[in-house]
């Protein structure tokens, strides 16, 4: 990103990550008990969904694009988008 982050969406930024961090670390294996309690859970679903939307309403008050990604160095940097015709879905015959 070429522009600075203000120190908001710095520190919205890093407690994203280290939510999405304690997600990762303390997630249960198949049939064992979950280490944190579903209250818990819950709560960092509620704050990430709190964060996320402020870091959308700063991003357009700074004019900045939220849909940020990851892209592969030679992935094209613009999307495609591929017509669909019904009539072709269904073998070529019109049903309606």
């Amino acid at each position: 990103m070429t522009e600075e982050l203000t120190k908001e969406e710095r520190v919205l930024r890093m407690m994203k990550k280290v939510l999405t961090n304690v997600a990762r670390d303390t997630h249960a294996k198949w049939g064992s008990a979950h280490p944190l309690s579903q209250e818990t859970v819950e709560g960092i679903r509620d704050c990430l969904a709190l964060i996320v939307a402020r870091e959308r309403e700063l991003a357009e008050e700074h004019g900045r694009p939220m849909n940020m990604r990851p892209r592969f160095i030679d992935e094209p940097q613009k999307e495609v988008v591929v017509p669909i015709d019904k009539a072709s879905l269904r073998g070529g015959k019109q049903t309606d």
